[in-house]
């Protein structure tokens, strides 16, 4: 398929106005775009220009006036135009000699009407043709659109699409997908070109070439380049580049799909790995199975639950896996899915430094949470994250602790409550309390006069007494955290020493009394319960 393109200098000299006319400086120039015909009769132009105009003109501005005439032409020269046409006889009779060295120098070409000329016959033949030309060029495109749409539906290989693009604009072009190697098409030009090509701005273009980045969930994941072959890169090109950077951002996107889809078909070995069925040796030789080149560090598990109830609309759970994989695998981490009953567990095995996990992990989910894909589907994603786990066999002690960290924050009214189970210190004893004890005893011990008053009284004791231990007992600050006078605080305090006994900032007893607030935030949503016992025991 063949493609038209701009409007050179040398096509204007082939219409029928311009057969008397002669270059007498800057012939290098004839390529020049043209995409506008000015007539300018004054010489001060520069703040009228857009670039790529040809210039038509008597010279009765600057009348024989070498020096205006030099200033035209570097004004003309300095805002890109096309070129400069001159008809000499009534006002202009020759052209100086330093300016056809500059034009020379600039490959500016100078047109030459040995007679006079219809300037708007001129004007309107140029401007009719880059009008058709135009329509044209949107017919030619949208013929290109449909053609790679076709070919979307048959192509199994990027490189057919890439071919694609060579054959319609001959141009050199160029392809480099994160951690791949740079592919050309139709080949590999001589010289050091690619040497240096990558991602990330490690990239050594030359000049001339046009680079669009093709990204995926957000992130750079490709780049489509094209290297000028025979002429210019033109505005036609790039609309072209354009609409095949998407169409190969479409491709790469459906075979990522159909590749999550067949993991999701190994889900059952995965669901044994994550249960401990699996040696060292055995998760290894899967491993290096599917991944030769793997080089693990340990890895980590980390589990959400996919709920209906904070679902916004339909909800993809394979997209949804595949936005995880990419943003992880950004992050150094290699993202097994598995599906666990209600919930959705992912095993992230370290590529990277060990010191650095957490905080990989954490930037990770973050930028889930913050994902597009994420704000129109979800309203929430309960999240908990395990230990890190040494050994590949050890990846299901990193299973149950995820778990534990998702229960926690589950129960916890807390939004700032750590993702990881390893800084939920304090709720990781209330559980084990709750299992074994009467958790709910020993905090109505403690609290349950408090818990009462409030209730009864539509009081703020309970929230008081949490702020007051925060501030270590600084009434200050704890009024000033409140919002409330100093002599309101006094009167709390009295109140809650009543109830917990004067020396409750004493050591042993405040260390308690903070443990059983962690415990009530634990079993917030049994608070009613808790009030029942208490109304029972009175």
């Amino acid at each position: 398929m063949g493609y038209g393109f701009p409007l050179t200098v040398a096509d204007v000299l082939q219409r029928k106005y311009f057969q008397k006319a002669v270059v007498i400086a800057g012939k290098e120039g004839l390529s020049r775009t043209v995409k506008w015909v000015h007539v300018v009769e004054v010489t001060k132009i520069s703040n009228l220009l857009r670039g790529k105009e040809l210039i038509l003109s008597t010279g009765v501005g600057w009348r024989e006036d070498d020096s205006l005439f030099l200033s035209l032409l570097r004004q003309l020269i300095e805002c890109d135009a096309s070129g400069l046409c001159i008809e000499l006889g009534t006002y202009a009779s020759s052209i100086p000699k330093e300016a056809l060295e500059l034009a020379n120098r600039h490959h500016f070409p100078l047109i030459l009407f040995l007679e006079e000329v219809p300037f708007v016959e001129i004007t309107h033949d140029i401007h009719t043709y880059l009008i058709n030309q135009q329509y044209q060029m949107i017919a030619q495109l949208e013929s290109y659109s449909q053609e790679l749409n076709k070919k979307l539906l048959t192509v199994h290989h990027y490189r057919e699409i890439l071919t694609f693009l060579h054959s319609c604009l001959g141009h050199q072009v160029v392809f480099h997908m994160h951690g791949g190697d740079v592919e050309y098409i139709p080949s590999r030009p001589r010289g050091n070109l690619g040497a240096g090509v990558g991602l990330g701005g490690e990239s050594d273009w030359p000049s001339a070439a046009v680079v669009k980045p093709i990204s995926l969930f957000g992130a750079e994941y490709a780049e489509l380049a094209l290297l000028p072959v025979g002429r210019d890169i033109n505005e036609f090109d790039l609309l072209i580049l354009d609409r095949t950077a998407t169409a190969l951002a479409q491709h790469l996107l459906r075979n990522l799909y159909v590749e999550e889809r067949r993991r999701t078909e190994e889900n059952e070995w995965l669901k044994g790995w994550i249960e401990g069925e699996y040696s060292d040796q055995e998760i290894s030789s899967y491993l290096l199975d599917h991944h030769p080149s793997l080089h693990s560090r340990g890895g980590v598990v980390w589990v959400c639950k996919v709920g209906t109830a904070g679902q916004k609309g339909n909800f993809d759970s394979t997209y949804f896996k595949l936005l995880c994989r990419s943003l992880f695998e950004q992050r150094g981490f290699l993202l097994f899915s598995v599906e666990m009953g209600r919930h959705l567990a992912f095993i992230a095995i370290n590529l990277r430094d060990e010191e650095t996990w957490k905080s990989r992990i954490e930037e990770g989910i973050k930028c889930l949470m913050a994902s597009d894909f994420m704000q129109t589907r979800l309203s929430a994603l309960p999240v908990g994250v395990g230990t890190f786990a040494p050994s590949l066999s050890s990846i299901n002690q990193s299973y149950r602790a995820a778990l534990e960290a998702l229960k926690i924050r589950s129960r916890l009214d807390e939004q700032g409550a750590s993702l990881f189970y390893d800084d939920l210190h304090l709720y990781r004893m209330i559980m084990v309390l709750d299992k074994y004890s009467d958790l709910r005893e020993a905090i109505n011990r403690y609290l349950g006069p408090i818990i009462e008053y409030d209730r009864k009284y539509n009081g703020k004791l309970l929230e008081t007494l949490k702020v007051y231990l925060q501030c270590n007992g600084s009434k200050q600050e704890a009024a000033k955290r409140l919002f409330i006078v100093r002599q309101t605080l006094y009167h709390r305090i009295e109140k809650l020493e009543s109830f917990l006994g004067d020396n409750f900032m004493e050591a042993n007893k405040r260390l308690a009394i903070e443990l059983m607030i962690k415990a009530y935030d634990y079993l917030m949503g049994d608070g009613e319960a808790l009030y029942a016992q208490r109304n029972a025991q009175l």
